[in-house]
């Protein structure tokens, strides 16, 4: 079934013009159109409609894949009342005697709270099967890096930026034919953009914890609750 995401502004990337209450269609793994909701349910009748609140951009690259899938442990909803809920790292590991099996659990943990975070691909070598197995049962994209980013590894891909440059980007635009994978953002609501401010500012400054729905390869892998 085709299905169109609407957004309050849809931000379609470099070189394209954003369009207010613009909506992306979907057919299968790819973007069947772009335009407006009117124009689009006139070329799709019958076509499900998903409406989102806030910014729908490109998906984001995480650049911090091994350090997250690989050096992290990210613990099971179980665990939170001994463990928290935030990644454990360094010396942290050291007393949790962690087996394969945790470690695959904990990969695939640390997968979904990335697509709650508008990513669609990371960056970096996964050396260990687990997280390999992980990334790519849930459709990640694998991108290469030279070397590690500076600043501290984060889920947030935006973590530290006062706007997002093209690297942050999955896909430099969204287009017929391409991949689905892209995220709504709700940070254009109360405290968010002002009128004519630049609403990428607003998903810097905000987060992309604030991702309300995460699209990969045509599927919606994450809706906020």
């Amino acid at each position: 079934m085709l299905t169109l995401h609407t957004a309050e502004l849809l931000l379609p990337g470099h070189g394209l013009m954003p369009l207010p209450g613009g909506a992306v269609a979907v057919r299968g793994r790819e973007i069947a159109a772009l335009g407006t909701p009117a124009d689009l349910a006139g070329r799709f009748p019958g076509a499900r409609v998903r409406r989102w609140p806030g910014l729908l951009t490109p998906g984001l690259v995480n650049p911090w894949g091994p350090e997250l899938l690989e050096g992290a442990y990210h613990p099971d909803p179980r665990e939170a009342a001994e463990l928290g809920t935030e990644p454990l790292t360094g010396a942290a590991l050291d007393v949790l005697a962690l087996t394969d099996t945790r470690w695959g659990g904990s990969a695939r943990r640390g997968v979904q709270r990335m697509l709650a975070h508008g990513t669609v691909a990371v960056a970096g070598t996964l050396e260990r099967p687990f997280a390999r197995d992980a990334a790519d049962r849930s459709g990640l994209a694998r991108r290469q890096r030279s070397a590690a980013p500076p600043g501290p590894v984060s889920l947030d891909p935006l973590a530290g930026r006062t706007a997002p440059g093209p690297e942050v980007f999955a896909a430099a635009r969204l287009s017929e034919g391409a991949p689905a994978a892209f995220a709504v953002f709700d940070v254009l609501g109360p405290g968010g953009a002002a009128p004519g401010a630049d609403p990428c500012a607003a998903l810097a400054a905000r987060g992309a914890g604030r991702c309300v729905a995460t699209v990969l390869g045509g599927r919606l892998v994450h809706r906020r609750r």
